[in-house]
């Protein structure tokens, strides 16, 4: 895929990239006038006192504001002299907007004058209803196929984008609003997809067919000088071979389908990670292996499912197998469900090895299409033989079949695992934007209506991480008690102990196995013990950062492992599993806020969270620094993290190594400026102090004095001297007048009577 890019003079250039390389990128939808910039333009540079130009650089331009490097632009990005390279693009077409992040549609035809557009659309509209983009066959798909589409004025004004303008769209095209929201389209008719180009119109005859390639998932050879009409005939016959309607999409009577759950309705966005996947799929040189990697909740297997789907109606004549790989009972159990829906020879033996079965009989040369997929393969045991529930029979890996016509799926919540199946195939699934969010939830809730509170319907998903399975938990919660997202907003800011039970509160899913948990607190359970066996060093770090705060947490600070060698291991296996991110090109980490959570509770359960929350008051104790200006960098690294720890200790606090910490993190607040922090900090290591050590000694003193210090700094001079008096009178009394830090105190009081104004006093002292 050739894609553009602007520099900082405005000028433009272009890169190619191969499929599994391509990099988030905006595309542009617009209707062709005089004076395009073409292809021999671009690589001649002669293109820039064409009209054409102005709305390439405002694609450029409208990108780097999303914060977008590259572009694409259907008029100079493919060499139409080259017959191989068009074809390929028209087949390419519709995929190439559906992995768009951007699409901008830029209305020549559409004029506004106000500043703010979305204010007086009545200014506008009747002009945006009789656009001529409304009319052309290739911007049809151009409208379809992204998920983000963005409409803008000839003065490059946004006007609005395909959500909040839906129905004024469906009132000009008739198509219906599920399919401008995302509705997958094989949902709907051939007929009724044929009527949404009716009246559209190209300026090749053959385009009227070509055109409506990417609507069907249809891809053939393109003949120009054939018509329009033979064109349509060749198309019609390869949707004669797609399913009759939208929803009887059975497959013909020799493929088998083995998918366990009904399509999920509810499935959005993630269009582009599905085109990434579906572009990797039946390349005709070997066996494809793709793993869909991520979090656990994240909408892998949905995803999967969603791929199941549109690969048995795209392609009708391709069995699809889907194989539980979450424990050995499960995958036996659906191997032998395959062999006896294949009828191979031997399906029916008590003793007959069907891993073997199968893979033999889809090893075939004369087999037709398959798609295999291998679900929540996260135990990389199974499949290279190191696991106990595995061992005697063979690796898994070993059993996998071979064809050209085959591919092979796996989820799974392990990178390792993935890397080590399918690589370099790896989809990794990033966590949900927010409109995808807000379609997720307004698609599970039984009343829609309760998302009229944005605000806190977004707010709700913010505190859910965009993660999938909270919020279709929460939707199944909000559903039982009639509760709009305010309301169980409010029971997530509770304390800590309520959000676990909420969170883990039980719910029905048709789209999740029965014996697998759903609530989010649960879902990583799995995950913990799968590390916890596979790496202890790794468990430790979990539980460790688990009792700190959950950003910014420096590699430094985790304990010593072994050898560097394990501890980075580790590190891997963490971030493998997504608990962990990196945070840029420093070796600095955020461990994921509900990850965080569940992990507390899990410890809680087993009883070692005040064991480990004093493990990482110790390690903290041990590489806090004193104040000094020198040391400035690292403690303020290590200040939020000391806070979490001594915040979440709250049955230890006359604990030595907890007094040190408290004491060295009150000095750090203070040299930071952070003097209220700071006040309460040191009354806390006072009170402590005074319980174990005394009123009069030394160190209870110190921290009074520092008190002291902190009212001084913030300008409340007669609380500074109360405390002031009190400290200098003990000190004098336990230590003598002569005594250093007696007269440190003397000096101390002398300033607050100095600052007040009081010379006299301040003199005498």
């Amino acid at each position: 895929m050739r894609l553009l890019s602007l520099n900082g003079q405005g000028d433009l250039a272009w890169t190619e990239f191969t499929q599994d390389k391509i990099p988030p990128y905006a595309i542009l939808s617009h209707t062709w006038e005089a004076e395009e910039v073409s292809f021999v333009d671009l690589i001649n540079d002669n293109g820039r006192s064409k009209a054409g130009r102005r709305k390439i650089v405002f694609c450029g331009a409208q990108a780097a504001r999303d914060n977008l490097r590259y572009f694409w632009v259907d008029a100079c990005c493919i060499d139409k002299r080259n017959n191989t390279e068009l074809t390929e693009a028209i087949n390419s077409m519709f995929r190439w907007y559906r992995g768009a992040v951007k699409c901008y549609v830029y209305l020549s035809d559409v004029s506004t004058s106000a500043s703010d557009p979305k204010i007086c659309q009545s200014a506008w509209e009747a002009d945006f209803r009789k656009s001529r983009w409304f009319t052309r066959g290739w911007t049809l798909q151009e409208l379809l196929a992204p998920a983000s589409v963005v409409f803008y004025s000839s003065q490059h004004k946004e006007l609005g984008d395909k959500k909040s303008l839906a129905h004024v769209i469906h009132d000009v095209t008739g198509i219906p609003i599920p399919a401008l929201d995302g509705h997958a389209l094989d949902t709907f008719s051939a007929t009724e997809r044929m009527t949404w180009a009716a009246k559209r119109q190209t300026t090749k005859d053959e385009d009227g067919a070509y055109c409506l390639l990417g609507i069907f998932s249809i891809f053939m050879p393109l003949i120009y000088g054939e018509g329009k009409e033979n064109a349509l005939r060749r198309l019609q016959r390869e949707i004669d071979g797609l399913p009759v309607n939208g929803t009887d999409i059975s497959p013909t009577a020799d493929t088998c389908f083995t998918v366990p759950f009904d399509r999920n309705l509810r499935f959005t966005g993630r269009e582009s990670i599905l085109a990434d996947t579906e572009g990797k799929l039946f390349r005709g040189e070997q066996t494809t292996k793709v793993a869909i990697v991520g979090l656990g909740g994240i909408g892998k297997t949905q995803l999967a499912l969603e791929l199941a789907y549109r690969t048995r109606a795209k392609y009708r004549n391709c069995s699809v197998f889907w194989i539980p790989a979450t424990d050995m009972d499960s995958l036996h159990q659906a191997y032998r469900d395959i062999a006896r829906q294949l009828r191979v020879p031997g399906w029916d033996e008590e003793q007959a090895d069907f891993k073997k079965l199968v893979q033999s009989h889809l090893n075939q040369a004369d087999s037709r299409p398959w798609l295999l997929v291998f679900d929540n393969a996260d135990d990389l045991g199974m499949w290279i033989g190191s696991s106990a529930s595995e061992a005697g029979s063979g690796r898994l890996k070993e059993y996998l079949p071979r064809s050209k016509q085959g591919c092979i799926v796996f989820t799974t919540r392990d990178k390792r695992t993935a890397v080590r199946l399918a690589s370099p195939n790896i989809i990794e699934v990033p966590e949900m934007d927010e409109d995808g969010a807000v379609a997720l939830l307004q698609k599970s809730l039984v009343d829609p209506s309760l998302l009229g509170d944005q605000q806190h319907a977004k707010a709700l998903l913010r505190e859910l991480t965009y993660l999938p399975l909270a919020i279709v938990q929460a939707a199944a919660y909000m559903n039982e008690n009639s509760m709009g997202p305010a309301g169980y907003l409010s029971l997530l800011n509770e304390q800590e102990e309520n959000v676990i039970e909420l969170l883990s509160k039980e719910f029905e899913d048709d789209w999740r196995y029965q014996s697998v948990k759903n609530p989010v607190a649960t879902t990583w359970l799995i995950s913990f013990e799968q590390i916890r066996i596979r790496d202890t060093l790794a468990a430790e770090y979990l539980s460790f950062m688990a009792c700190i705060d959950r950003k910014d947490i420096p590699q430094s600070l985790l304990p010593a492992g072994p050898s560097r060698i394990k501890e980075m291991e580790a590190i891997g296996t963490l971030r493998a599993y997504s608990f962990l991110i990196k945070r840029g090109e420093t070796i600095v980490f955020d461990l994921h806020r509900l990850v965080h959570l569940a992990t507390r509770n899990w410890l809680q359960k087993e009883g070692t969270l005040s064991q480990w929350n004093q493990a990482a008051i110790e390690r903290l104790d041990d590489l806090f620094p004193d104040d000094k200006h020198e040391n400035r960098a690292q403690w303020r690294v290590l200040l939020p993290h000391a806070a979490y720890a001594l915040r979440l200790d709250t049955a230890a606090r006359d604990n030595s190594r907890r007094l040190d910490l408290a004491w060295k993190y009150a000095n750090g607040l203070h040299s930071d400026g952070r003097y209220k922090e700071a006040e309460t900090s040191f009354e806390e290591v006072f009170q402590m102090r005074k319980k174990v050590l005394g009123e009069d000694h030394p160190s209870t003193l110190t921290s009074l004095a520092k008190l002291a210090w902190t009212y001084w700094d913030q300008g409340r001079w007669l609380e500074a001297e109360v405390l002031e008096v009190q400290v200098m009178e003990t000190r004098r009394r336990v230590l003598g007048a002569e005594h250093p830090d007696t007269l440190a105190s003397m000096a101390n009081l002398a300033s607050t009577y100095r600052n007040q104004g009081r010379w006299k006093e301040a003199e005498e002292l």
